[in-house]
């Protein structure tokens, strides 16, 4: 009975990770990682610090979480239990010698050269198929260099770029160690002449490069920024991430 019992809880726990996995693909995280992302939440094995700021960065996928690893750790106690008094019985000789034989079996296969060829294509058409830059956290794709920085800068009706455009503003632009990813102005997304298009007040510049170039040359502007947040009681969130 309590390998029965045992059974359908892993049947439970298998589906509960297949309805997760959809969960979190309909918020757009992708299929592969949204499956390995669930199994590390319920097992609470923490492999995925780097790809869990997929996770922590949104709302909906945290609260999913929080649910996951509550269940992971509940379901773990009672496999535990479970285990436990299927093992208190007793195991007989042959069920011993049936699993062990299939681990050997498994070994000995995979040791063959011809297994470890076939499996190691498999592994990297998969790889190359599914891991997609999109899939990866901002830190791994663009902050690759502890110099290196993001700065969402915010324009204000005080702010020495409005009513004026970056090239304008910083003569030699194309020698600093820095770039305008886009300006964001609403819910639209400004990428041409990003360099001469004239900022107004409410505008956003996402811009990429050194930190202490960012910092010198937006220095008033970043300025402001942390004041105008401080007044609004707004989390410096961002600021230059490192």
């Amino acid at each position: 009975m309590n390998l029965l019992f045992l059974l359908i809880y892993f049947f439970i726990i298998i589906t509960v990770t297949e309805i997760f996995v959809i969960l979190f693909r309909l918020t757009g995280l992708k299929s592969e990682v949204s499956r390995f992302q669930v199994v590390s939440m319920m097992t609470s094995t923490g492999f995925t610090t780097g790809e869990s700021e997929l996770i922590l960065g949104h709302p909906v996928r945290r609260k999913l979480g929080v649910f996951l690893i509550l269940f992971g750790a509940f379901s773990l106690a009672v496999i535990i239990s479970s285990v436990s008094q299927f093992l208190s019985k007793g195991l007989r000789m042959k069920e011993i010698v049936s699993v062990a034989s299939a681990l050997i079996l498994v070994f000995g296969v995979l040791k063959l050269t011809w297994s470890q060829t076939l499996l190691s294509a498999f592994f990297h058409r998969k790889m190359n198929r599914n891991v997609e830059l999109a899939d990866l956290p901002i830190r791994d794709v663009f902050l690759t260099d502890k110099a290196d920085a993001l700065l969402n800068l915010h324009i204000y009706k005080e702010s020495t770029l409005n009513s004026n455009s970056v090239g304008r503003v910083h003569h030699g632009h194309e020698q600093l160690e820095f770039v305008v990813l886009f300006i964001k102005r609403g819910e639209e997304k400004i990428r041409k002449n990003v360099y001469d298009t004239t900022l107004h007040e409410g505008d956003q510049l996402l811009l990429f490069g050194a930190e202490k170039v960012l910092s010198n040359t937006f220095a008033d502007d970043i300025h402001l920024m942390k004041e105008k947040q401080k007044k609004l009681r707004l989390p410096a969130m961002d600021e230059i991430q490192e």
